[in-house]
């Protein structure tokens, strides 16, 4: 009982500690942009406002310390030269060196109750607190309203805030995630067949159909090898869960077995259940995992992280316990800044953890196509091919590139990265400014053996 005392007495003297911080502090505006251009622009027609007494779950992410320090750092850490080179650090040592402080994360989170809010989770790396609020709150707190607009080209509504957030600390925060749903996050397999179904370019797979199952991507790639994925662990990154009888279903009808764990991990609370008697299509979600697991069938884990909004996601998978070193991604948006998530895949780069997310497909990159966060500098862009095999289940034979495939300069502005500086100079159709892409590619021809029990 006296522990208990103790700490519910130090938790009131930082709550009032911390009101009081807030109370002198000169509003602050964010390192990063929120609002919409649309909106500004007036192109995005008003219909209204939130409801004042909505209630909405949003994540506050804090900055990071010593930014040049860590991008020297970063630098250091991928130079086959460097003393540093592959000296990954762990949550703890990121968080000591390049979180934000132990007083700022205390303050934001005494800030968060202050402001009429409830802190639902905050993350061991303190970049995170997690929060939910009224609308009133929210239009308080921040200094905006949060307003109701036709989509311009969507046939729906979407929310967003009518001016740039600003918040009374006497420190600058980075972002607000969960402001606007402007932009809805899908999954790069529905890109295909938007409107038709999509005939299928399967020709000398080993699945059925003659498809291409993640074994001969496995043989195709590395055949010959011992490599099995042995003592790797995947992330898949994901808006919504599965139904582990597809997955069944799936090694049913190619006449193969899975042997590697799966965790199916929530993040925020949204479901890990995905069932098409519900309303929910789990194509994307059952073809990760059945390609990871064919060509890495000797893996130690596979984790599906499943939530409602990407920096949760991400910052999930940047302090697990353990880590896992690959990670994917297969779904695609538009931020309002590009930079939103930088913090969080800085930390992935320091930690060892290697980000793989699709290009994207319909040429999108020329386009100006919503293909975020596949051209972000700290993460590996995959573009897609059309492969051809000497047989069903046999070594590679030939590959060309998809003349549709997501790839080219980024459309989102981000600058070169300094590991493609060198590469960029001898390359004439490489941009020497602009972050270039992708930077590997695999076959993704409408060729994959995809089975859900909604299709079986």
């Amino acid at each position: 009982m006296i522990q208990r005392l103790i700490v519910f007495l130090l938790t009131i003297a930082a709550i009032v500690s911390g009101t009081n911080l807030v109370c002198q502090a000169a509003t602050q505006p964010l390192a990063t942009r929120h609002t919409r251009d649309v909106v500004v622009s007036g192109e995005a027609k008003s219909v209204g406002r939130l409801p004042a007494t909505q209630i909405m779950r949003f994540n506050v992410m804090l900055a990071l310390r010593n930014q040049p320090e860590l991008e020297n750092f970063l630098q250091a850490l991928y130079d086959p030269s460097s003393s540093f080179y592959r000296h990954f650090l762990t949550v703890e040592e990121f968080t000591a060196r390049y979180g934000a402080s132990q007083e700022d994360y205390d303050a934001v989170v005494a800030f968060a109750k202050a402001s009429g809010f409830t802190v639902v989770d905050t993350s061991r790396n303190r970049m995170l607190v997690d929060v939910t609020g009224s609308v009133a709150n929210i239009e308080k707190a921040f200094h905006v309203t949060m307003g109701v607009y036709q989509h311009p080209s969507e046939n729906r509504t979407f929310y967003a805030p009518d001016r740039e957030p600003t918040v009374d600390l006497p420190f600058q925060l980075w972002h607000i995630s969960g402001l606007d749903n402007y932009s809805i996050p899908r999954p790069l397999v529905e890109r295909r067949n938007a409107n038709t179904k999509v005939k299928s370019n399967a020709t000398v797979g080993s699945g059925p159909g003659k498809s291409f199952l993640g074994s001969d991507m496995r043989a195709a790639y590395y055949g010959g090898t011992t490599l099995t994925g042995a003592g790797q662990s995947l992330g898949l990154f994901e808006y919504l869960g599965t139904d582990l009888a597809d997955l069944k279903t799936y090694y049913k009808n190619v006449g193969q077995t899975n042997s590697v764990p799966i965790t199916l991990l929530s993040v925020d609370g949204t479901s890990v259940n995905c069932v098409f008697a519900q309303g929910c299509d789990d194509t994307e979600q059952t073809l990760d995992m059945t390609q990871a697991l064919g060509m890495a069938p000797g893996m130690s884990s596979l984790v599906m992280y499943v939530g409602s909004t990407d920096s949760k996601i991400f910052n999930a998978m940047a302090t697990a316990k353990p880590l896992n070193a690959q990670l994917s991604c297969s779904w695609y948006w538009s931020p309002a800044d590009p930079k939103t998530l930088n913090p969080i895949f800085e930390e992935f780069a320091t930690q060892g953890q290697n980000l793989f997310d699709a290009a994207g497909d319909n040429q999108s990159w020329q386009i100006g196509g919503s293909i975020w966060p596949a051209d972000n500098a700290y993460l590996v862009s995959v573009g897609g091919t059309d492969l051809n095999t000497k047989s069903a289940g046999g070594p590679w034979a030939s590959e060309t590139a998809r003349s549709d495939s997501g790839g080219g300069h980024s459309p989102n502005g981000i600058g070169i990265p300094s590991w493609q500086v060198a590469t960029a100079a001898g390359c004439k159709d490489c941009s020497q400014s602009l972050r270039n892409g992708p930077d590997v590619s695999a076959n993704s021809n409408f060729t994959f053996y995809v089975c859900a029990d909604q299709t079986a």
